[in-house]
């Protein structure tokens, strides 16, 4: 694999934001688009890198970042929907020349090793309908969907919560 799964730098922590915003803007996953109150929290990679593990994916040879994932161990200021003994990741994104290479799956295996590594029993995520791309890579991880846990941040913005028993 020509991706490297390494934690974001801080020269690199506006880059990492931008792009975050750039993929969900692109792909049409913000319900209110440049006007979505998300889209300040998508870019907040400075505070996200203080309490979670930011994580990036580069190209091997340029070092260049390709994408980027959040992962949260145990709760905390990111953590949404993990309960107690449970990992969870967030804003996964991957820039269009990411795609296709690998960056996505690379950056999720990397929080599934995370958790794994601090014993948790399982690893949780939310996401979208709208996300379909990523629901297949979840699928084919493992993950499975807990319907049960789905929730609501805003009114009409549901939630789906899947699951990867560790």
């Amino acid at each position: 694999m020509d991706v490297t799964i390494r934690p974001a730098r801080d020269d690199e922590l506006d880059e990492v934001g931008e792009l975050t915003a750039r993929a969900y803007l692109e792909d049409g996953l913000l319900t209110f688009g440049e006007e979505d109150p998300y889209l300040e929290r998508l870019r907040a990679a400075r505070l996200r890198a203080q309490h979670t593990e930011l994580l990036v994916a580069v190209d091997a040879a340029s070092d260049a970042v390709l994408g980027a994932v959040a992962f949260v161990g145990e709760g905390g200021a990111f953590g949404e929907v993990a309960a107690e003994g449970e990992g969870e990741f967030r804003m996964l994104a991957v820039r269009p020349e990411g795609r296709g290479r690998g960056a996505g799956e690379a950056l999720v295996r990397a929080c599934v090793e995370r958790a794994r590594e601090r014993g948790l029993r399982r690893l949780v995520l939310s996401s979208t309908g709208e996300m379909a791309t990523a629901h297949r890579l979840y699928g084919r991880l493992g993950f499975v969907r807990a319907p049960e846990r789905d929730w609501y941040p805003y009114q009409d913005l549901a939630l789906h919560v899947f699951v990867l028993d560790l």
